[in-house]
């Protein structure tokens, strides 16, 4: 498991202090699904968060969540409203969305200065929560680079697929080169057991400290689970739909260990 990515030379932006990135280095490991657990599990915490849909390339946050919304990132960068205006509630969960453009890959090939303007954007709107949680898209296209640059605590989201494990150290293995500061965490999803989780982890873990020489943590095991697939064709939340279920059970575990502070 040693990929030779070669990594893009993009300007560092600044970091927001409270964005925390959801990466995955492949598609299909139930990472945006993750992600809107996450930020719900935190809100029901009484914390205050906003969920970017970061995935230039293939936005779905709105419609796992069964919204039609007629401000998103796509109005943003062209002008029509400013970053706050494109912001919507979704009382059901208690925080708020910022939505890419559903069935369009239009905002997968924005500039490096679209790209700037945007982190500026959301760089202006992050004051007004406690956590920015930034659903990146799956890959290591300069947009996740530079998006992922801006969030100081980065989680990478993988599953016990060999593909998902390479491409999961790849992203790594990239962003270590490019020297991309702040903190790596892994969150294995749809594990079989907690034990075959923490082994998925393991192994990602040997082949950071032999190769990169740095040890990413662990954020926590996320089950498989059916009711996560429900949920998802209910276009409702898994924390409301099934709140006591054991992918929803992990989930709460992983927010309570990020508001701890603990690996």
């Amino acid at each position: 498991m040693n990929p030779q990515p070669k990594a893009t030379q993009v300007a560092r932006p600044p970091a927001i202090e409270n964005a925390i990135a959801i990466a995955s280095g492949k598609g299909g490991v139930g990472k945006t699904c993750l992600a809107i657990a996450l930020c719900h599990a935190l809100a029901k915490r009484d914390r205050s968060c906003l969920l970017f849909d970061g995935d230039l390339g293939l936005a779905n946050i709105d419609i796992q969540l069964g919204l039609s919304l007629e401000r998103n990132l796509a109005g943003v960068l062209s002008e029509k409203h400013s970053m706050a205006q494109a912001v919507n509630r979704y009382p059901a969960g208690g925080f708020d969305i910022l939505a890419g453009e559903s069935g369009s890959g239009a905002l997968s090939s924005l500039s490096a200065a679209q790209l700037h303007r945007l982190i500026d954007g959301l760089r202006d709107v992050a004051p007004s929560y406690e956590t920015l949680l930034l659903d990146l898209g799956a890959g290591i296209e300069r947009s996740v680079q530079l998006l992922s640059q801006a969030a100081p605590l980065k989680l990478i989201v993988t599953s016990d697929e060999p593909t998902s494990l390479t491409d999961s150290y790849a992203l790594m293995k990239l962003c270590h080169a490019a020297g991309v500061p702040g903190e790596f965490r892994i969150i294995v999803n749809m594990a079989a057991s907690r034990h075959d989780g923490e082994m998925t982890y393991r192994t990602l873990l040997r082949a950071c400290e032999t190769f990169l020489k740095f040890r990413p943590g662990l954020a926590g095991i996320v089950r498989r689970d059916r009711h996560v697939r429900e949920a998802i064709r209910a276009q409702t939340p898994l924390l409301t739909r099934f709140p006591n279920c054991d992918a929803a059970r992990d989930i709460e575990e992983i927010a309570g260990r990020l508001l701890a502070g603990t690996p």
